[in-house]
Formats: C-alpha cells, structure tokens, sequence
C-alpha cells in the first residue's frame, strides 16, 4: 500500500476555532532542506557524520532509508539525534529494492543527483502524490554528465530507472528556471567527475548544498552572476570527511505559528534556532513589510546556517506588492502569507509564483479555493495572485487539502482568528514535514479539534 492509500483511506479531518492569545516559547522542528542534505552528503563522506535536530518527519525519514539501501550506515541515536557511517564519493551500492522516497520531491531529486555520478542502477519511485510530478529538469543534466534513464512514466515521471554513470563528465550547465533542486542534483554528480562541474542561475536559488559540502570538505566557489544570478563551480572527486551537523529550526515550519501569532489578537510568542539564511527568509520580509513585529535576537551559525531567536507579536497588517524576485526564497510561504493577506488591510499582490503550479498540489489554484471558501477575495492572474484583505477573514469554509500538507496547515491557522471555524477535510499530509504541529500549536493556546 502506498502512503497516499493509507491517508485516502483514514482522513483525519479537524477544526481551527478563534482563540485567545497564543502565548509560550517553542522550536519548530528542523528544517527539512539540512536534513535531507546531511544525511546525503553523510552517506557520501568517508567516516562517521553526527547530526542533531534532524527533522523526524516522514519525508527525512524515507531518504534515511534510501541511504541504508544505498549502502550506508544510518541509525538513530537519540531524539533527533543521528549517525551516518558513509562510503565515500560515487561508493553507493546496488540497492536491492526500489528507492521509495513517499511524497518527497527533495529527497528524490537530490538523490537523482546522488546516484548519477555512481556505477549503479536503481528504481525512483513514490506515492500518487509524488509519481504525478515532474522529474524531466533534474534528468536532463543528469544525462549530459552520462546517466541514462530507463524505464519511466509518462513524461519521465517515477517510477523510473535511473542507470548512474560509469565515468561522469563535469559539466557547465545553465539551470532553466531557479531550483535548488535542479543545481543540488548536477553539484551531487558533479561530486563523482574528474574536474570541475559548473552551474549558472540567472537567479539565486537556496544554497543550503554549496555551504554544506563546503562543511564537509568540497572545494566550491560561488560568485555573482548579473545581478541576481550566480555561478557555482566545484572541484570534483574530493574525499568528503564525516561532519558535525546541528539542523536550525525550518522557517517554512516557522511561518505557520509566526502568522498565527500575527493574526491572533493579544499574541506574543518565542520561537529558537530559526534559521535565518537570507535565501529562505522572504517571508519575514514581506511580513515585516506587511507592519509585523518580528524581533530576532541570539544570531548564531552552524554548517555555515545563521539561525537566530525570533519573537513575534500581534500585529496590525496591511497590504503590499511582493516583487517576483522574491520567489524563490520564500516559495513554501505563500500559502500561509495568503492567509496573512486576508486578515491584512488592503490588497496583497504576489508575483512570479509558477513554482506554485508544479508542487505537492497545484498550490496556486489550491490557496485561491482555500481562501474563497472562507469568505476572502482573491483573484489569479497568470503567475500572479491578489488578494484583497479586508482586516478579518469570515471563515466557515470546509478546505480540500489535495493531500498537501501546507495547504492543511495554513488553513488552520486562518481558522485561528477567522469570524467563524475553519474546517480541514484531512490533516494526516502534515505528518511530512510538522509532525508535531497540531500538539505544539495547541501548547501556545490553539483551538483545534
């Protein structure tokens, strides 16, 4: 049975009611784009990588096991606490079962990537969720460094055979649209070439893979690009060393408790460890644009992450342009800052979000129905959406999730402070990314049942 059979067949629907304050201090769970990376580039280093705060969600959880099934020693040592024993660059093994990766299109991608550089031949594969999801822009610089797909779905969607490169080529390659995903996968190959392997992105993407293979050893340059582009250039066939790796806190995670902070009346909680990369803190920005108090305080670093305290009180919120450069440092965020946009005064207008369309869900069209639903205008307009906020939402809307954890959660933040109840029709998917969410925001005083 896949994952997606198994939530289909026991939804778990739930209601978010207005409540008082949220008040209390808590840490939201690792960021889910360290731990992926941490145990991938663990797996590939020589020796032995211990990481702290890995997020135990379901997606982690299955690269944890497609890194077992690649070779290496992975186990859990504690809460959050983990050791990978590696078998060094282009050392993975034939795995002997297909590479199950559930809804994780990071894992998956990043793994791709993983495995092209190495003499193997192993099966991608997913839940329903995750096989109707493009995988053509990670595969096609795969094949120029001479990995070869086999069978494949249609559109080369998984499930799909992947045959890894007996002698990788370095290449240079210009990555069509910005994703750390698509770069993450040609540096993870270009890991296995002789040489240097290059990428050029017209616009930044995460570079959470450039600092943590610098952690672990790799020689890798990035420069400025135009002028919101960069060029990544790394030395192939180094030997990575096991590494010390504390995950900060998600800010995607962050951004579902910051807002409901926001929007509740009276609300002033403290969140630690967030990370504060400048490439994943465009929702903060916009918020802050917005008129929201978020305070950062105790900055600190690790594995080349900033991380800082955050504390964020209600807030009055108005309407603001968020520009399409913006994107990509705050692309999981749009769901819940459209939820801040309904309870701000005055129209919100996003631009440049086509990411949305080719995530988990069409994430676009999906946060216009959760919003309409719910009593707040909004309207699409290409890759554009505009919302117009009236300074209190309406509510009483039954949201479909499409089986996408974040439209789950952001729901029931609106709900939070909405005139009236928010329903969720299934909020098992929450499972992938906040396991705890549900408990955590009812330990700061959240109404939801």
């Amino acid at each position: 049975m896949t994952h997606s059979e198994g939530f289909a067949n026991h939804p778990t629907p739930l209601e978010a009611r207005s409540s008082g304050p949220l008040t209390g201090k808590v840490r939201v769970p690792g960021d889910k784009s360290i731990s992926h990376r941490a145990l991938i580039l663990g797996a590939l280093a020589v020796g032995e990588t211990r990481v702290s705060g890995l997020l135990e969600g379901e997606d982690v959880l299955n690269t944890a096991k497609t890194m077992r099934a690649l070779g290496a020693q992975v186990e859990r040592t504690g809460d959050f606490a983990w050791s990978v024993r590696g078998v060094g660059v282009a050392g993975f093994a034939q795995p002997e079962v297909p590479l199950d990766f559930g809804n994780s299109g990071t894992g998956c991608r990043l793994v791709m990537g993983a495995v092209a550089g190495c003499p193997i031949t192993a099966i991608f594969d997913g839940d329903a969720s995750l096989r109707g999801r493009p995988m053509r822009r990670v595969l096609d610089p795969l094949a120029l460094m001479g990995a070869r797909v086999g069978a494949s779905g249609e559109g080369g969607r998984l499930p799909l055979t992947l045959h890894g490169a007996r002698d990788p080529l370095p290449i240079l390659y210009r990555t069509p649209v910005p994703s750390a995903q698509i770069k993450s996968a040609v540096l993870l190959a270009g890991l296995a070439a002789p040489g240097v392997t290059t990428v050029i992105e017209t616009e930044a993407s995460r570079d959470h893979t450039e600092l943590m293979l610098k952690h672990f050893g790799a020689q890798i340059v990035s420069t400025r690009d135009g002028s919101h582009g960069r060029k990544i250039a790394l030395t192939g066939q180094p030997e990575l060393h096991g590494a010390e790796v504390v995950v900060p806190a998600d800010p995607s995670s962050a951004a579902f408790p910051i807002v409901a902070a926001l929007i509740v009346e009276g609300s002033d909680i403290v969140l630690s460890d967030v990370m504060t990369n400048p490439l994943r803190t465009g929702l903060f920005t916009t918020l802050r644009e917005m008129g929201a108090s978020i305070e950062e305080s105790q900055l600190r670093g690790d594995a080349g992450e900033p991380m800082a305290q955050l504390r964020v009180r209600a807030s009055k919120l108005r309407g603001v342009e968020v520009p399409p450069e913006r994107a990509p440092s705050m692309i999981d965020e749009y769901l819940v800052l459209a939820v801040a946009a309904g309870f701000a005064e005055g129209t919100t207008i996003m631009r440049g979000l086509h990411e949305l369309r080719v995530k988990e869900s069409d994430r676009l069209e999906a946060t216009a129905a959760m919003l309409r639903v719910n009593g707040v205008k909004v309207e699409i307009s290409g890759d554009d959406m505009m919302v117009e906020g009236k300074g209190h939402v309406p509510g009483g809307g039954l949201v479909a999730t499409h089986m996408d954890h974040r439209i789950a959660m952001s729901a029931l933040v609106m709900g939070l402070a909405s005139d009236k109840p928010v329903r969720v029709d299934d909020t098992a998917f929450i499972a992938t990314s906040f396991p705890d969410f549900i408990p955590m925001m009812r330990s700061l005083g959240a109404e939801l049942s």
